[in-house]
């Protein structure tokens, strides 16, 4: 896989022979197939993507000495794609945000708990989804690699193309960010 995407980024690449080229798309299009796909759950959009990103890649070519340098710019431009197209297309934000964990775990709660208990999970849960719908779409798929798909902050790191430092600092301040706001939500319904 290495050498086929070192491939892709050398000045010779429109030269390959035709097999050499399909490979080398091969070797891309595995290596962020599934980053892109976490990301639109959606394989033709997934495919639509990895197309695009493929050309992006053909035309900005930097130049690498460490192979795992190379592999990070692959998946963040692969990232940077797929939250792009999430941002043009929302009907996909919103199958995103209906599959989350947080839906799960309150219809969950909903059939062990009494009515009372049954409302104010659902009141949570929908304050919560909107919250989560305010995001930026690189916050929101940070929550869902975590609490959707239970990966370790490492995982995160590695599929997001970041430090783990950054996972382990955004996902906490969007807990934080979604706890004040609901515990002000709150306040402000015990209080009229």
């Amino acid at each position: 896989m290495p050498n086929r995407l070192q491939c892709l980024l050398s000045a010779n690449y429109s030269e390959l022979d035709e097999d050499e080229q399909k490979q080398v798309y091969e070797a891309f299009y595995e290596w962020v197939y599934g980053t892109i796909y976490l990301i639109v759950k959606d394989h033709q959009a997934t495919e639509d993507i990895i197309q695009e990103a493929f050309l992006k890649v053909m035309l900005k070519k930097p130049v690498f000495k460490a192979e795992a340098s190379l592999r990070a710019w692959l998946r963040t431009v692969s990232r940077n794609m797929a939250i792009t197209y999430l941002r043009k297309n929302k009907k996909y934000m919103q199958n995103l945000e209906q599959t989350s964990a947080i839906g799960e775990l309150a219809a969950a709660s909903w059939k062990d708990g009494s009515v009372e208990d049954s409302v104010e999970t659902k009141l949570m849960e929908e304050a919560i989804v909107t919250y989560l719908r305010r995001l930026k779409p690189e916050y929101r798929i940070m929550v869902e690699y975590r609490w959707r798909l239970g990966l370790s902050y490492r995982e995160i790191a590695d599929k997001l193309g970041v430090c783990e430092n950054i996972v382990r600092q955004r996902l906490f301040r969007t807990r934080e960010g979604i706890k004040k706001k609901l515990y002000n939500e709150w306040e402000r319904s015990r209080h009229t």
